[in-house]
């Protein structure tokens, strides 16, 4: 396994595999990870002065997950350095690269080898496991009643809905999941929860608390919001575009809170274990 690396920018989750790299024994490079107090006070790892110094140093290259928030920059927020993404892909061809979300201009250069980590089944479950309780974190410390014995509604049964749901009913919530496949809504029934079909959707929405959606399409618009209680907690997880109406839904003051990359805010550590895992599975092939 080679054990020299190079990173370039991310959150707390890859300040913590960095470290953990270190400690398993590799040769750590970083360009856009200066402001990280963490990183300063370890030793011994290499902070490089740009990006082209960082990108000789190895040939495997980690850098944020996801690789940018706006299409444009890479995502450094422990630098004030601008990296974009447009200048590393000039830089890493030839190379290795492990990171998420990344354009299709990285995986059609047949010179780069390109893993994206969001689309491996065995991290998005890692993933979900964390989104899933950090979504109870927000709505316990959003939500003014408890959990148990309220009427939540997941929207979407996919990875997270599926451990969302788990969770919930282990603390004594009612849980009712939507789903579209018929399968889908016979799963839902089989594991204890109140399963509700989409065209049925409007009629139920005025009994629930709180709504945790999965759904990055729009499912919450004008509509459906006005047929809810004024006292929900929606809770929305899906990536942009989101699925709710956010201007209306504030318009109404309907609580809502856009609750976009948990597993770096709840459990940073956690979640870079997962990475790592992923990561070994690369780089010893």
């Amino acid at each position: 396994m080679e054990k020299r690396i190079s990173i370039l920018g991310g959150d707390l989750r890859i300040v913590n595999l960095a470290k953990m790299l270190l400690k398993d024994g590799f040769e750590i490079y970083t360009f856009a990870l200066e402001k990280s107090q963490e990183l300063q006070e370890m030793e011994p790892i290499h902070f490089c002065s740009s990006l082209q110094e960082l990108m000789k140093q190895s040939n495997t290259i980690l850098t944020a997950i996801p690789l940018s928030k706006d299409g444009t920059v890479v995502n450094t927020p422990y630098s004030d350095s601008v990296v974009t993404i447009e200048a590393f892909y000039q830089n890493s061809k030839g190379k290795r690269i492990i990171s998420g979300k990344l354009e299709e201009s990285f995986k059609e250069d047949e010179t780069t080898e390109v893993y994206d980590i969001l689309e491996e089944e065995e991290y998005a479950i890692f993933n979900a496991i964390a989104t899933a309780e950090g979504a109870i974190q927000v709505a316990m410390e959003e939500f003014p009643k408890t959990l148990s014995g309220s009427n939540i509604l997941v929207l979407g049964f996919g990875r997270i809905g599926k451990i969302v749901a788990k969770m919930l009913q282990g603390i004594g919530a009612k849980v009712y999941c939507e789903a579209r496949k018929k399968e889908d809504l016979a799963y839902i029934q089989a594991f204890g929860y109140t399963p509700i079909d989409l065209q049925d959707l409007n009629e139920n929405l005025a009994k629930f608390d709180i709504i945790i959606n999965n759904i990055p399409t729009l499912i919450l618009d004008k509509t459906r919001l006005d047929l809810l209680k004024k006292e929900v907690l929606i809770i929305d997880l899906a990536s942009k575009p989101g699925g709710v109406d956010f201007a209306y839904a504030k318009q109404q003051n309907i609580k809502t809170i856009w609750a976009l990359a948990l597993p770096g805010k709840v459990a940073p550590v956690s979640a870079a274990e997962y990475i790592k895992k992923v990561l070994y599975h690369k780089i010893q092939r």
